[in-house]
């Protein structure tokens, strides 16, 4: 999720589309511009400004898979977080991918992908065959799914170094990586897109027994880079 636009879209007033309260609070779809833009609980999330890191965070994710060959059939993926859709479009997009799965725990962010303004994203991807949508919360799913996956890609909140929604820093403790682990299979990786680096997440990976542990930068216009810190589940 890009913590802030890179540059002001437009000097007019956003648009509200659309305002929902659910079990997590307020979500507003906001118009600004060419832009649409997701606000949770009156805090700017994300936006359709750019999308290069969360292209990056399914890049890396497959590259590093492909590192370690002997796959004898496509891998599989499991984004966190539907957000405005470009993880998912990037992933349905590349035909080395197997199944991908998307857990969004947000109904009005899956409405206005498959009935709404998003869908201009992500309509070819809902439509692909190997996609599977789960209206859930990630934490939950990955406490009790039995699946288990090639790639875990996590675009959770703004990363484990500054979350905003109570509750998702849970999801990178030691024991939410602890159910990462559980739902890769051996040898899986675990991408995760940040607003920003953090050496000790870096460290609580490696605490949680992954491998191979480093960190993707991608330069934005101003202030600090996005990253994506990846980890591989020891084989």
């Amino acid at each position: 999720m890009d913590p802030m636009p890179t540059t002001p879209p437009t000097t007019a007033s956003p648009e509200v589309l659309d305002r929902r309260d659910g079990p997590y609070g307020e979500v507003v779809l906001r118009r600004h511009g060419e832009l649409l833009q997701i606000i949770a609980n009156g805090c700017f999330l994300m936006d359709t400004s750019d999308g290069r890191s969360e292209r990056l965070l399914v890049d890396v994710a497959l590259a590093a898979l492909g590192d370690l060959g002997g796959r004898s059939v496509a891998p599989s993926v499991l984004i966190g977080g539907l957000g405005v859709g470009f993880s998912l479009a990037h992933a349905a997009a590349d035909a080395r991918w197997g199944r991908i799965t998307v857990v969004e725990r947000e109904a009005a962010v899956i409405d206005w992908h498959r009935a709404g303004p998003l869908s201009t994203i992500s309509a070819e991807a809902l439509a692909d065959p190997r996609t599977r949508i789960l209206e859930t919360d990630l934490v939950g799913y990955l406490d009790e799914t039995s699946d288990t996956y090639d790639a875990l890609c996590l675009d959770i909140d703004n990363g484990p170094a500054w979350t905003v929604t109570e509750g998702n820093d849970g999801l990178y403790s030691a024991a939410g990586l602890a159910g990462c682990a559980r739902a890769l299979n051996p040898g899986g990786v675990l991408a995760v897109w940040s607003a920003r680096p953090s050496p000790e997440f870096e460290e609580t990976l490696r605490n949680a027994g992954f491998q191979r542990v480093r960190t993707e930068e991608i330069p934005v216009a101003r202030g600090v880079p996005d990253v994506v810190h990846l980890a591989v589940r020891p084989g």
